[in-house]
C-alpha cells in the first residue's frame, strides 16, 4: 500500500461538483492498493499516519501526531495511480494495482482503522472521478509505502 500524507490547513474532495468530504486543520492521505496488499499493510500504514509526528510542538519542531491537534482530522482518498510504474517508457501501467473490489475493500479497511484510532476520518468516493482540493501546511508532504524502505 501507498500513501501520499499531506499536512494540510484544509482539503477537500469534490464529486460531481458536490463536496463528499471535507475537513479542516489535519492530514490529507492519497492512498493507492497494490495487486498483493493484505490488511498487515493497511494496518501499518494507518498506525504510521496516525503516529507520524509532522505537526509543530509550538517550539517549532515537528514533534505532535495529528491525534495531539484539536479538531484535527484526515481525508482518505483513493488513488490507484499511486500505483503507476513509469519504468518502460511514458505511459504508467497498473498492473500492480489491486483490483477494485479488493482495492475498495482495503481502502474502506484503511479509513476504517483511522476513525478506530479516535481521529475523524472522511473520505472521497472510491473508483469516482474526484477534485481533491487542499492547502497544503508548510508545505509537508510524506511519502510512505508498506513495502519499501526510502
Amino acid at each position: 500500500m501507498r500513501a501520499v500524507v499531506q499536512r494540510v490547513t484544509r482539503s477537500s474532495v469534490r464529486v460531481g461538483g458536490q463536496i463528499v468530504g471535507e475537513i479542516a486543520a489535519g492530514l490529507l492521505v492519497l492512498v493507492g492498493v497494490a495487486e498483493d496488499d493484505t490488511e498487515a499493510d493497511a494496518d501499518y500504514l494507518a498506525d504510521k499516519i496516525v503516529g507520524l509526528r509532522i505537526f509543530e510542538d509550538g517550539g517549532g519542531k515537528m514533534n505532535l501526531p495529528v491525534t495531539s491537534i484539536p479538531d484535527a482530522a484526515v481525508l482518505v482518498v483513493s488513488q490507484f495511480t499511486l500505483l503507476g510504474d513509469v519504468r518502460r517508457g511514458k505511459r504508467p501501467s497498473f498492473d500492480a494495482a489491486a483490483p477494485p473490489q479488493k482495492a475498495r475493500e482495503l481502502y474502506e479497511y484503511f479509513a476504517r482503522r483511522i476513525c478506530a484510532a479516535g481521529v475523524r476520518c472522511a473520505t472521497g468516493r472510491f473508483q469516482e472521478m474526484m477534485e481533491v482540493e487542499l492547502i497544503n501546511d508548510g508545505p509537508v508532504t510524506i511519502l510512505l509505502d508498506s513495502r519499501k524502505l526510502f
